[in-house]
């Protein structure tokens, strides 16, 4: 970690996916310039921060002294919030104006994690821009930096107007700069100092794991682009251990391999080794050890505080067999997994259409894997069970042409280049892969469809609230396909859809996910259940700083068993085997049923 401090700039913008660690390097880095005599401030503006709960202080949307460190003042900005203003600022003088339908669906426009965003990055800019505010701060730590699809909007000049106030193609969440115009030179200014190397270091962090530094070194290229050259990258969690246990052997190596095969773009990229931490970074100690470079400690307790824990952990937990039982008793229907990046949703679903069809039921897995290996190779010698793979970017592609070839000839050249970004945002998407999966979806009358990457509630009511608006406002719906009308009943009817949402035992990936259900409730869909995956706290691990992370796993645990889901949850193991045949798919399914 010296290396990173000894080259910390002003400003440090860290980034990554959730459940990287984002918050707990940032905390470690601040807490370490705090204790090199710095003057620091840390920010965050994630919608899901355990900000408080890592450095065990409360705090505001103003700065606090953090306890037991000296130097080191945080705040928390709430996002939420701040969108929630936006969004009443940029509707009310609508109300009673438009029609109903029409102020719903830019309300639900502006529900989207893209506006939760920019809300997020006005607030911080109000910091970034008052030198009144931080003048006294030699170093400012933002602990979730704005990603390129924010930035290149700003840059937009129709972002600066109301497009999106007229724009009746749907496809807008982004509406709040349209009523920030009076912040126009504020932004520019926070977006000259990102660019400027002297001033901001953007720390990528992610874990030794493909499919994470993948998605590190995409941001970190589409970020170059757009002139933020000064990066540096931290591997965190990295578990190299010498231990006679099969688990802890299996995860040693499969870290090993990815550090060994990282993308390209990281070769000549300066890079942080954080050692992995069974408990996390949690609390001032661990976030000094981690800046000093110390050892985590022993754990020879480990493995019996664990037994010990577990039954009372798994009380809620169900037996895999009772939810295939529950899933296969109408015979048929729709089954959706659901998650963030990174949770495993493609496994589970093709592990569950693996299960069915050995259960003799017909099954079809729709899935988007982008490596395509699990497409490709789990149907190959299983009766009943055919695989349909939707890719993703060549359906976003056809949706987005099709947008653009409608709106053409009627809009200006900057509003048609603000449409074109905003038709590289996450919800886009989502529709336009549902676009094809509604196809799929309405076969679920005779047969299992299970889907391995199904529409947040936000893209589901945008959907919905713009079919209203072009039924009441544009008084056509001709261009929306049939399937498309019918996909949000369908979904919404629990006896047809079945909806299992995947988390991970750590506390940003459940975070995340009790967000998504809460998202979900608001299109009044309700989760059928949840899956636990990857845990080493059943995995049957004896390793004791493995079992010290499934100790740390158990409150997790609980906390969605016992509280969050509302009714079945089942756990799958950390298991060291490549989920990409249908042997090793069945092993898990066989693993998981016993507890």
């Amino acid at each position: 970690m010296n290396k990173f401090l000894n080259k910390a700039t002003r400003f440090l913008f860290f980034t990554g996916k959730g459940g990287v660690g984002k918050t707990s390097m940032s905390c470690a880095v601040a807490t370490g310039l705090a204790q090199a005599g710095k003057k620091v401030l840390l920010i965050s503006t994630d919608p899901a921060s355990n900000l408080h709960e890592v450095l065990d202080t409360d705090l505001g949307s103003k700065p606090v002294a953090v306890n037991g460190v000296p130097g080191l003042d945080a705040m928390n900005i709430n996002p939420m919030v701040a969108a929630e203003e936006y969004r009443e600022r940029m509707v009310g003088p609508y109300r009673g104006v438009l029609p109903d339908e029409a102020v719903q669906q830019m309300e639900e426009q502006l529900s989207g994690a893209c506006t939760v965003e920019i809300a997020g990055f006005n607030e911080f800019s109000k910091m970034i821009g008052d030198e009144k505010m931080i003048g006294d701060y030699d170093h400012i730590v933002l602990d979730t930096a704005p990603t390129g699809h924010t930035l290149r909007l700003l840059n937009l000049p129709s972002a600066w107007n109301d497009f999106i106030a007229g724009n009746e193609t749907g496809s807008s969440c982004l509406g709040p700069v349209a009523g920030l115009a009076d912040q126009k030179a504020l932004y520019e200014q926070v977006v000259n100092a990102l660019k400027n190397p002297e001033q901001t270091l953007l720390a990528l962090v992610a874990r030794a794991e493909p499919m994470s530094l993948a998605e590190a070194a995409r941001a970190s290229a589409e970020l170059a682009e757009l002139g933020l050259t000064n990066q540096h990258l931290i591997l965190n969690g990295v578990y190299s251990n010498e231990t006679s246990d099969k688990i802890g052997q299996a995860f040693a190596e499969k870290s090993a391999k990815a550090i060994e095969g990282m993308p390209a773009i990281f070769q000549t990229l300066e890079k942080t080794e954080v050692p992995f931490r069974p408990h996390g970074v949690m609390g001032v100690d661990a976030l000094k050890a981690v800046a000093n470079g110390e050892a985590d400690p022993a754990w020879q307790d480990a493995p019996d505080a664990l037994n010990d824990a577990l039954s009372q952990t798994l009380e809620n937990v169900s037996e895999w067999d009772a939810l295939f039982q529950s899933l296969e008793k109408q015979g048929h229907g729709v089954i959706m997994t659901m998650g963030k990046g990174g949770v495993g949703k493609t496994v589970m679903a093709s592990t569950i259409a693996a299960e069915l069809a050995r259960r003799g039921h017909s099954v079809l897995l729709s899935t988007t894997d982008p490596a395509s290996h699990v497409a490709e190779t789990i149907g190959n010698g299983l009766e009943n069970l055919q695989v349909d793979r939707i890719d993703p970017k060549e359906e976003t592609e056809k949706y987005c042409a099709d947008i653009l070839a409608k709106n053409r000839d009627k809009l200006s050249e900057d509003d048609l280049s603000l449409l074109e970004e905003e038709l590289r945002s996450p919800c886009i998407e989502e529709i336009a892969v549902f676009q094809a999966f509604a196809k799929t979806v309405a076969r679920g009358s005779d047969q299992f469809i299970v889907l391995d990457t199904a529409p947040t509630g936000h893209t589901l009511l945008l959907l919905d609230s713009t079919e209203a608006y072009h039924r009441e406002v544009a008084k056509s719906a001709d261009d929306i396909p049939s399937e498309v009308k019918d996909l949000l009943p369908r979904i919404r009817d629990p006896e047809f859809t079945k909806v299992l949402i995947v988390a991970l035992p750590e506390a940003t990936p459940t975070h995340e996910a009790a967000d998504l259900q809460r998202d979900l409730r608001r299109a009044n869909i309700e989760p059928f259940g949840w899956i636990i995956n990857r845990s080493f706290a059943v995995s049957g691990t004896s390793d004791p700083v493995l079992c010290a992370k499934g100790l740390h796993e158990t409150d997790y645990i609980r906390e969605i068993a016992s509280g969050l889901s509302t009714k079945q949850t089942v756990i799958s193991p950390w298991i060291g085997e490549e989920l990409n045949r249908p042997e090793s798919l069945k092993k898990l399914a066989e693993r998981a049923v016993i507890r």
